[in-house]
């Protein structure tokens, strides 16, 4: 049996090998990470940046990040190709450099399975999950996934739709799990009601994800689709929400224009506070970062709002802010710019193409962290009607350590002004 077992790790260590890219610590590049500080100017912070994924050029989407401490090894989730399939791949060197993508699930005849992967997460001794048309999981640190538990529908029967990785919780003395939380959301669409919504629930598995409760639907999370969880410094589960599109904007060909907002729960997720609105529409995909200090970091994407360049062609970018308070206000003032592109093609029914989908960050061991993104700023060719090529960007940064002004402008402005949700990313 130990021979066997031996076996088994020397032949995933040839392929680890084998797979390496010959990328280097060579692929990070010089960046600034720009904080707004109101009419005292904006802040620069030296960072790193690199798109991973430029050589491949193909569809890479929906990126997700989960560190592994015992091997300081990072996983990334990505979604190639058309129809969607989820692959794997690894940095052993906190993100400089990347091994070659591998297909994460193959069927009997050697070809991936579609299917998008819409989240990744950590559960500790070599135990990794996804998620796609089920739960997978991987014994192995990521190289082998044989597992699997399905996705059960809605005690009405419509399906259960997930998107962020799922809340784990662990006894502070053994660092067992005591329980997963995950998050999920479905449709309703007229006659059901009035106007077509979506409506976010939870689910808690206290095995390891095998076995999951009857979904409990959140009452105020009407109007609420992805949702992003964290424990709190101060006891409290924070969910950070992607939400409807405002009524008094017209319907899109496609959701960008869904907003982005706050709910906490006091009691261990029992019961949860009315969504508050940091921004009425145009940001959400959410990610949040509990940092030692107890303040919490929300990556997000912006998809409107952005000012289009005086050409005509549409800005998209990522963003971050900061809650020292658990969750309770954002410094919405002292926002951070990670990265900001124009995208190629203008006004209309495809000028979505370019835009980003998805962040997920993490904390590294140096306290830095690491976000990763979807990005379409090279799209401006159709294939088979999707847009391509689509990439994924990673940013290293830290927060600023420095003094900032006191200004409150935009957290006092109303959460639908043009104040709060409309920038020009250009401006000083």
């Amino acid at each position: 049996m130990q021979r066997s077992r031996t076996l088994h790790w020397l032949a995933l260590s040839l392929v680890l090998a084998l797979s390496r890219t010959a990328t280097g610590a060579g692929a990070w590049q010089s960046h600034e990470v720009r904080q707004i500080n109101g009419t005292a100017g904006e802040v620069r912070l030296p960072a790193q940046f690199q798109i991973v994924t430029e050589s491949w050029n193909r569809v890479v989407a929906v990126p997700y990040l989960a560190y592994i401490p015992e091997k300081d090894r990072l996983l990334m989730l990505v979604s190639c190709d058309y129809p969607h399939h989820a692959e794997i791949l690894f940095s052993d060197d906190r993100g400089a450099s990347w091994s070659s993508p591998r297909p994460a699930l193959t069927g009997a005849d050697g070809k991936p399975v579609a299917g998008l992967g819409t989240s990744l997460c950590y559960l500790g001794e070599g135990t990794v999950l996804f998620y796609s048309t089920a739960r997978w999981f991987s014994r192995d640190y990521g190289l082998t996934w044989k597992e699997s538990v399905p996705i059960e529908a809605l005690a009405d029967g419509k399906p259960w739709y997930t998107w962020d990785p799922p809340l784990v919780e662990r006894d502070a003395k053994t660092g067992q799990i005591t329980r997963l939380v995950e998050a999920g959301y479905t449709w309703f669409k007229p006659p059901e009601v009035k106007t077509a919504h979506q409506q976010a629930y939870l689910r808690f598995s206290t095995d390891g994800g095998k076995r999951w409760s009857q979904s409990a639907k959140v009452p105020h999370w009407e109007a609420v689709s992805e949702v992003a969880l964290l424990r709190a410094a101060n006891g409290h589960l924070v969910a950070a929400c992607r939400t409807d599109t405002p009524a008094r904007m017209q319907p899109e060909v496609i959701d960008h224009t869904e907003g982005l907002g706050i709910s906490i729960s006091t009691d261990d997720g029992r019961s949860w506070s009315s969504v508050r609105k940091l921004y009425d529409w145009g940001r959400h995909h959410p990610s949040l970062v509990l940092l030692p200090s107890g303040d919490i970091v929300m990556t997000y994407v912006v998809r409107k709002g952005y000012v289009n360049t005086p050409d005509g062609f549409p800005q998209f970018g990522i963003e971050a802010v900061v809650s020292r308070d658990h969750g309770q206000t954002w410094d919405l003032d002292h926002k951070y710019l990670l990265r900001h592109w124009v995208g190629h093609i203008k006004e209309g029914p495809t000028s979505w193409y370019p835009s980003s989908q998805a962040t997920s960050t993490v904390l590294l061991p140096d306290g830095s962290m690491l976000t990763a993104f979807g990005t379409g700023y090279r799209c401006q060719d159709i294939v088979k009607g999707q847009p391509a090529p689509r990439d994924v960007g990673l940013v290293r940064w830290r927060l600023n350590s420095g003094a900032v002004n006191a200004e409150t402008r935009l957290r006092d402005a109303p959460f639908d002004s043009d104040l709060r949700n409309v920038y020009d990313p250009n401006r000083p």
